[in-house]
């Protein structure tokens, strides 16, 4: 897929107020620093269409990008930067929850990790949620450049023997690199091969 042009929208917290559901949309969501809006600009070519920043949190808004003028690039606020109780756990924001269990163009979300730590919790619930809600996902693991190889397969290890115990399989997974672009051509590709079988 080539990213002819990429438009901001509308920001809101209100799923009401999202554009029309007449064109698929891929939604991505991370951990807060997970490097979610410097991947967003690697994949649409922009230097500054998601704001990024070292702070956390600093995506609090459902933001809505038109690519190509066919699909919807949606950037959802970081899920680690507010402390939750045990009862609100699974709580991620009302409107993220909202947007997410009834959006109905919303083709799959692509799930931020970083490469470099070990499996976290709350990345591990949040896809359990995901697919306790039958929401597909795919795992996008980022900041490949920042170790080697070997190590960077260790984490992925890691992450498979951890799910599969309790998953019959693991969902799509990338990894990618905001910095060396690596991964970029593979996302652009599922995205491309789902909006042409769905």
């Amino acid at each position: 897929m080539i990213i002819r042009s990429a438009e901001f929208v509308i920001s809101n917290t209100d799923v009401q107020k999202c554009p029309a559901p007449n064109c698929p949309e891929f939604a991505f969501i991370g951990r807060s620093n997970v490097g979610k809006s410097s991947l967003i600009n690697t994949l649409t070519n922009q230097k500054s269409l998601a704001k990024t920043s070292g702070k956390p949190g600093k995506t609090q808004l459902i933001n809505h990008f038109l690519i190509n003028k066919e699909w919807y690039l949606v950037d959802l606020p970081g899920y680690g930067y507010a402390k939750t109780s045990k009862s609100n756990r699974k709580k991620w924001g009302n409107f993220i929850e909202e947007y997410l269990l009834t959006r109905e163009n919303l083709y799959t979300t692509f799930i931020l990790l970083d490469s470099r730590l070990e499996p976290q919790k709350i990345d591990l619930e949040f896809m359990t949620w995901c697919a306790e809600n039958q929401l597909p996902f795919s795992m996008v693991f980022t900041k490949t450049d920042k170790l080697s190889r070997v190590a960077l397969q260790k984490n992925l290890a890691a992450y498979k023997k951890v799910m599969l115990k309790d998953w019959e399989e693991l969902p799509p997974l990338f990894t990618t690199s905001s910095v060396s672009g690596d991964g970029k051509e593979a996302v652009l590709q599922y995205i491309q091969e789902l909006i042409d079988t769905v």
